[in-house]
């Protein structure tokens, strides 16, 4: 298989830029396929450390990189993301970023909702980023959106804000706010189409003939399977589709393109926000894997909710997306516990389940049972073979493979590009 398509198996924030950013420098093409600037990828490479919300992860190595079309963009964070890389030494060109010319827009208006409705919302908050994208995915569902091959035509725009105004006025009216100035908004977009327009192409196209000629490309996802609008822990998921299939539609490439399915698994548990974790810890083991974990959104800056290792999501994650091997990360954040605990099913009403449940009051109910195995006392950190790490962890890693009912590919020991364990090459098996 030459392709890879890479997502995170549980709530995000897995490390998925790290394992991206170390299989780019083995790919021809990065793809990012969904999602938007709520993204939140950290590569350290050489000690220097990238934050990216919506470029490609490859871009830092300089591969080819693609924003398709399942993106929502903001193109003013673009702008200041790409000024942002450019200031630590990264060549951004037409070259080596390309845009999706039918991806949808993120307007000044998305913001403005997204922020009114949270506020809005009280104890039905979702805890959202605040930064647009599900408005503005409704906008592209609604047959309202305004996208990048819009910007090259911006003096036929009015019946399309027409729409677009209709929709959000009402909505602003309902919460006191003043109509849309559609007149600013135009001014906006005249400033900014220049810098977008010149990355924009049919990507589908171009990403069709590098296929053809042999390239490997990288399908890069961004939040988590359990974050996915139809088979997350709704409503408090993201509003876009984060499972492997998405690749395809996303890029515009068929669904015989996205290869090998690598999942991302962070070691124990993580989650920002609102919603279900059955094994989130709020005792001195939590926060001493908050603290070591640096557990702080890279969008956000908000405090991770941390737990144990959940068997039965991961493996309900791998199933709903076709994940055909793992990449553990964060494993040297257990050094040093004296057990560790590994959920292997909930109990709810008396029965045992081996999945999550659908309703959101089920899934908060549900109470973890536990398989308590051995932690180690060496130091996993910086490991790049499987015989250097400690028999205990190895034993962990061997019994989550077996729970998970997937094979581990890859473990990450650190946040340094070349502190990876290969197991399984996923451009090759």
């Amino acid at each position: 298989m030459a392709n890879v398509t890479v997502i995170g198996a549980q709530w995000g924030d897995e490390g998925k830029g790290k394992i991206v950013d170390w299989l780019a420098s083995r790919a021809d093409v990065v793809v990012r396929f969904q999602g938007g600037h709520n993204a939140g990828h950290t590569l350290v490479i050489d000690g220097k450390t990238y934050k990216l919300s919506l470029l490609p992860s490859g871009i830092v190595s300089g591969t080819l990189s693609v924003i398709g079309n399942g993106v929502v963009l903001d193109p003013w964070a673009l702008r200041d993301e790409v000024a942002k890389v450019e200031g630590q030494g990264v060549s951004i060109t037409d070259e080596n970023l390309a845009v999706a010319d039918n991806c949808p827009l993120i307007l000044p208006l998305h913001r403005d909702l997204d922020g009114l409705r949270e506020t809005a919302a009280g104890k039905g908050k979702i805890g959202t980023t605040g930064r647009g994208i599900g408005p503005a995915y409704e906008d592209k569902v609604g047959r309202r959106a305004i996208r990048v091959c819009d910007l090259a035509h911006l003096d036929t725009l009015e019946p399309q804000l027409d729409r677009l105004c209709a929709h959000h006025d009402a909505l602003r009216a309902g919460f006191g706010q003043p109509p849309v100035d559609r007149a600013a908004l135009l001014e906006e977009l005249r400033e900014i189409a220049p810098f977008v327009l010149k990355f924009a192409q049919p990507v589908w196209k171009r990403l069709k003939k590098v296929r053809r000629a042999g390239a490997k490309i990288l399908f890069e996802g961004a939040q988590g399977v359990l974050l996915d609008v139809d088979h997350g822990t709704y409503p408090f998921v993201t509003s876009s589709n984060t499972v492997s299939g998405t690749a395809a539609s996303g890029s515009g490439l068929g669904p015989n393109s996205t290869g090998y399915v690598l999942g991302i698994v962070k070691a124990y548990t993580t989650r920002v926000g609102s919603g279900p974790f059955p094994t989130e810890l709020e005792d001195e083991v939590g926060q001493r894997l908050g603290e070591r974990g640096h557990e702080f959104g890279t969008v956000t800056g908000r405090k991770r909710r941390v737990g144990w290792f959940d068997a039965v999501l991961v493996r309900q994650s791998c199933a709903i997306s076709g994940v055909t091997g793992i990449a553990l990360t964060k494993i040297d954040v257990l050094d040093g516990l004296e057990k560790v605990a590994i959920c292997t099913g909930y109990r709810l009403n008396g029965k045992v389940y081996d999945y999550l449940p659908s309703h959101a009051a089920d899934q908060a109910a549900c109470e973890p049972i536990y398989e308590e195995m051995p932690g180690w006392t060496e130091s996993t950190a910086g490991a790049r073979s499987y015989a250097d790490l400690p028999a205990a962890a190895i034993k962990y890693i061997q019994r989550i493979q077996e729970l998970i009912e997937c094979p581990v590919a890859l473990v990450s020991t650190s946040p340094e590009r070349d502190d990876t364990i290969l197991m399984r090459d996923p451009f090759v098996d």
